[in-house]
């Protein structure tokens, strides 16, 4: 495990990539946590006949995200970007088991 060093802390490229390489496994780490989300969504959108498809959700999740990383200094429209295509990878795989099922 690597240890947690903020940007200054890190004296060459060797250790700044260290912390880089350790927040891409933090994120990996949230998004295997948030697909296990999507699959409770699935399980219970089959149980009450909902599409995997809910629009006004869909915008809803965006706009949350843009607003937090707008929050936090970060560019909106990147993380809008982000977020659809994270979005719409959840949506295909609820589809594909609703479907399925």
């Amino acid at each position: 495990m690597t240890e947690r060093h903020p940007p200054q802390a890190c004296a060459d490229m060797a250790a700044l990539r260290r912390q880089i390489d350790r927040l891409d496994r933090d994120l990996i780490a949230l998004l295997v946590e948030r697909a296990s989300y999507i699959d409770r969504a699935i399980a219970l959108k089959t149980e009450n006949g909902w599409p995997a498809r809910i629009p006004d959700r869909v915008e809803e999740v965006v706009m949350n995200a843009r607003t937090a990383a707008a929050a936090k200094g970060l560019d909106p429209d990147l993380i809008e970007v982000i977020w659809r295509q994270l979005v719409e990878w959840s949506i295909a795989r609820e589809a594909r088991v609703i479907r399925e099922e």
